[in-house]
């Protein structure tokens, strides 16, 4: 018989990973992107992987191709993968491709609701590959993002 909490612990390690300028957060825009620090969204997103049985190895990087070598990697290092590719999600067809060669669950998170911004905004390449898109909550997206990437696994085994 399944038993949850073991079952839980041996989820295995989940990729967050954050594309550019995200390094700035809580200097950039806070009226746009918040309070939070890019420091304070990673000590959220471990708390709340423990929480699930999960650890989170969380990464950002301004370059395009470290980003999509972080994903590739995801194929055998992780058990899913929540990203805010930030603005690679409305130009990076690469991104998405290796998003979609991933072969593990991907939820796409955005600390400002896209649909209200520019126009260019609007639209998002990954947002096709994702198994969810979680925007406008702030840095509780990514609570969101790790909840639901959490349910995803529980459902695949």
């Amino acid at each position: 018989m399944p038993n949850p909490a073991t079952d839980r612990a041996l989820a295995g390690p989940v990729l967050v990973l954050n594309g550019p300028n995200l390094n700035l957060l809580g200097l950039r825009e806070p009226e746009i992107y918040g309070p939070d620090t890019l420091a304070d969204i990673e000590e959220l997103c471990h708390h709340t992987a423990a929480e699930y049985g999960l650890t989170a190895d969380v990464r950002q990087s301004n370059h395009e191709g470290v980003l999509i070598d972080a994903v590739q990697e995801a194929r055998t290092a992780h058990r899913g993968i929540v990203i805010n590719p930030a603005g690679y999600s409305h130009t990076s067809v690469a991104l998405r491709d290796a998003l979609a060669a991933a072969e593990v669950p991907v939820v796409e998170v955005h600390l400002s609701n896209i649909h209200r911004r520019e126009e260019f905004r609007h639209f998002s390449y990954v947002s096709g590959v994702a198994d969810a898109v979680i925007c406008g909550a702030g840095a509780h997206g990514y609570v969101l993002a790790l909840a639901h990437l959490a349910r995803l696994l529980e459902g695949s085994r």
